[in-house]
């Protein structure tokens, strides 16, 4: 395997791992809402088999805290409904006929706290993922110099290209930690 090749590859798992932090930000509650909230809830459905919301229903906000979740299939609306009531949310969902009505609360201070600190672990978690893969990139870039036709030079370059690689990812988890906080904290 090439240096290019290992840089490359770096490079797609580190950006993979950023992409999975903002996915899971956008499931950390604020004042709004958001089809994000909710949509990836796992389900217990049809004798067993597990799916997400957003695979069993159309999630609609119509007004800035209130989400609607209309079931495509009526059997569908109680196990949803338990599913969310499970979820560590704090949100009760409320069924009206074929749909569930989910009414946001104002978030107090201490809940808002809560969300800025799971926002951070997440966020931790993707720091320490990026670092798995510098250090999976290292390794590799060690083998290949010890299997020979690589200069130090040229180790010396892909090693400082890991880093760079390394503290841009982390910049930009943290710029996304920034941001989530923000918009959690903004009443």
């Amino acid at each position: 395997m090439a240096l290019d090749d290992i840089l490359l590859e770096a490079e797609e798992k580190m950006m993979k791992t950023e992409e999975v932090v903002q996915h899971e930000f956008a499931g950390v509650r604020t004042g709004k809402a958001s089809p994000a909230l909710v949509e990836n809830i796992m389900v217990e459905v049809y004798g067993g088999s597990q799916m997400r919301i957003r695979e069993l229903a159309g999630i609609t906000t119509p007004e800035s805290r209130m989400l609607l979740i209309q079931p495509w299939d009526v059997t569908t609306t109680g196990p949803i409904e338990k599913a969310i009531q499970k979820s560590n949310l704090g949100i009760n969902p409320v069924v009206q006929g074929k749909m569930i009505r989910i009414v946001l609360p104002e978030l107090s201070t201490e809940r808002r706290q809560e969300m800025v600190k799971i926002a951070r672990k997440m966020s931790e978690d993707g720091r320490v993922a990026v670092r798995h893969v510098r250090r999976d990139a290292m390794e590799q870039i060690k083998k290949e110099s010890k299997n020979g036709g690589v200069s130090e030079e040229e180790v010396e370059t892909a090693e400082a290209e890991v880093q760079k690689l390394t503290d841009q990812y982390t910049a930009k988890i943290d710029a996304n930690l920034a941001a989530k906080e923000k918009e959690i904290l903004t009443v």
